[in-house]
């Protein structure tokens, strides 16, 4: 009886969620998550199993960052969808999800100057808002090349890489497209002012900085649909040398910029960097004003766990959740939050090497046969 009792106090992550056409049974969301197993930069049978297995009947899955042009490849081995090779490829992998009752999304990215050597050596030179090279990475021992700015006749053509791919996103299978305006990668480094250093129209005031995403959302808007479309955004976030002098006027405007685009499906925006209190990481809880402004649905990500999870559900500061590391670790995520039980502790070694098993698929699900989901 205590067992069904807790069964009918419902978690607040665990219930229904309307999102724009979509019907969601559930509020806890894959995290994008780059896992450098994209031989070639092709997507890999491998991945129908690791997507699938994270997948649950009316959930939500978003892929790791899928890159838009051979230019853009920063990271080793990871995907991209500017080919019919990478399309074909996809194909089975949405299926996959899709014969569990998942939605999918398909993250489209372009790294700009995130680029390391052990990628790229030599010409040419990244592109970037700026001249300007990432800082190096001493402890890691990771040194950036020098990129170039992209002139403005240039600002166009990528545009176009980007609607090539979402347009090829959808011909995957996949249910929408995430653009990737978040931690360091090309569109932050136009919109953010310690790395925007032109004196041009992408640059100086807010609105110029911006301008590049704002008519780039306009172009995907055509092509794929408002209401296919989704955007992640950390203006909080100090990343790859990326930072704002005032995150919270950059967020505000981009917002506003969203909201013109009437059925804008969600803009997914990470916390701010989590304090340490009394021992224990805080999630600062700065995103209110901007759920508040938003017209669409609000996913929050950064460091959640259920408990913080279903607060911000239930205090309405969130619409959804995204988990990174922890569904990565723990396939059947909800579930586990449905009943209580222990997670997997995730191993950060294997977070990026190119294993097709170890630390992607070989992650243990509960013994129990009883899933709600």
């Amino acid at each position: 009886m205590a067992h069904q009792a807790g069964k009918e106090a419902a978690i607040p992550l665990l219930t229904p969620y309307k999102m724009g056409q979509f019907d969601l049974s559930h509020r806890v969301v894959l995290a994008p998550m780059t896992r450098c197993r994209s031989y070639g930069g092709v997507p890999q049978p491998q991945a129908a199993l690791y997507y699938s297995q994270r997948a649950t009947r009316g959930g939500l899955l978003v892929s790791e960052g899928t890159v838009i042009s051979p230019d853009s490849m920063g990271y080793p081995e990871i995907p991209g969808i500017w080919t019919q090779e990478q399309v074909g490829a996809w194909k089975p992998i949405v299926d996959a999800v899709h014969r569990k009752g998942t939605l999918f999304f398909c993250q489209i990215a372009h790294v700009g100057r995130v680029y390391t050597t052990e990628i790229k050596t030599g010409e040419p030179a990244p592109i970037s808002s700026t001249d300007k090279a990432v800082t190096p990475d001493a402890e890691a021992g990771i040194v950036y090349p020098k990129p170039r700015g992209l002139r403005i006749d240039e600002i166009p053509h990528v545009i176009e890489d980007f609607r090539r791919a979402a347009r090829n996103a959808i011909e995957a299978g996949f249910d929408g497209v995430e653009i990737h305006g978040a931690h360091g990668f090309l569109l932050e480094q136009f919109m953010k002012d310690s790395a925007n250093d032109r004196t041009d129209m992408y640059g100086g005031s807010l609105e110029n900085r911006c301008r590049f995403v704002v008519e780039l959302v306009d172009s995907l808007v055509h092509e794929v649909g408002a209401h296919r479309l989704g955007i992640r955004l950390s203006p909080f976030v100090d990343y790859m040398d990326c930072v704002d002098s005032d995150p919270e006027g950059l967020a505000t405007y981009l917002v506003e910029q969203l909201n013109k685009h009437q059925g804008f499906l969600y803009c997914h925006m990470v916390e701010p960097r989590m304090a340490i209190v009394d021992g224990r990481r805080q999630i600062p809880h700065g995103l209110l004003p901007f759920k508040k402004a938003f017209n669409g649905t609000f996913i929050a990500a950064g460091g959640y766990d259920k408990e913080e999870g279903n607060m911000v559900i239930s205090d309405g500061y969130a619409d959804i959740v995204a988990y990174g590391r922890l569904f990565l670790a723990n396939p059947d995520l909800p579930r586990r939050f449905e009943l209580g039980a222990p997670l997997n502790e995730y191993d950060r070694s294997t977070f990026y090497t190119q294993d097709p098993v170890i630390g992607y698929t070989d992650y243990p699900f509960l013994d129990d046969d009883n899933n709600s989901f």
